[in-house]
């Protein structure tokens, strides 16, 4: 796993160049940043059990079919998969958003992912939708204003929505 410091350093020194004006303004953004970022991290971090069991219910209502008498997520162990699933992405979101870098969530996360659904018959659109109940409630988590650093987090918003937007890709 590569922070996003990390990640520039190793790509000029791969290069052999010095790091451009564009590469360390980014990074100096990000350390601008910092706080806010820590912020997210701590209101998904402090709401994750909410956020995930609210996702599964809301996805158990909307595809009733699947979660039901013959569905693929019938079974009280199939559920439990899906519920601890479910947090393990918001866990993996979290550290990506903390390192401002998705390769974490990638190599220990979701590859591989899709076709573990597919070989146990688990519909991979549902994960998905799933996700994204669960992005949408992060983001309006991590976006409320009260009791955290004052600032514009359009950029962070946009960057913590890409990673549950790569993780519902990587299932469907």
């Amino acid at each position: 796993m590569l922070d996003a410091f990390s990640r520039v350093v190793a790509q000029a020194d791969s290069q052999g160049t010095y790091l451009n004006d564009d590469q360390v303004n980014a990074l100096a953004a990000m350390v601008a940043d910092s706080n806010k970022r820590l912020d997210v991290v701590n209101r998904l971090t402090s709401s994750a059990a909410a956020i995930t069991s609210n996702a599964y219910r809301a996805l158990v209502a909307e595809q009733p079919q699947v979660f039901g008498p013959g569905g693929a997520c019938f079974h009280h162990r199939n559920q439990a998969a899906c519920l601890r699933d479910l947090g393990f992405i918001l866990r993996y979101v979290t550290y990506s958003m903390l390192a401002g870098d998705a390769s974490v969530m990638d190599d220990r996360c979701l590859n591989g992912l899709r076709e573990t659904y597919q070989a146990l018959g688990t519909p991979g659109a549902t994960v998905a939708s799933g996700i994204g109940k669960m992005k949408d409630a992060a983001v309006a988590i991590a976006n409320d204003s009260n009791g955290i650093t004052k600032g514009d987090c359009k950029s962070l918003m946009s960057e913590l929505a890409g990673y549950f937007d790569r993780a519902a890709a990587a299932v469907a």
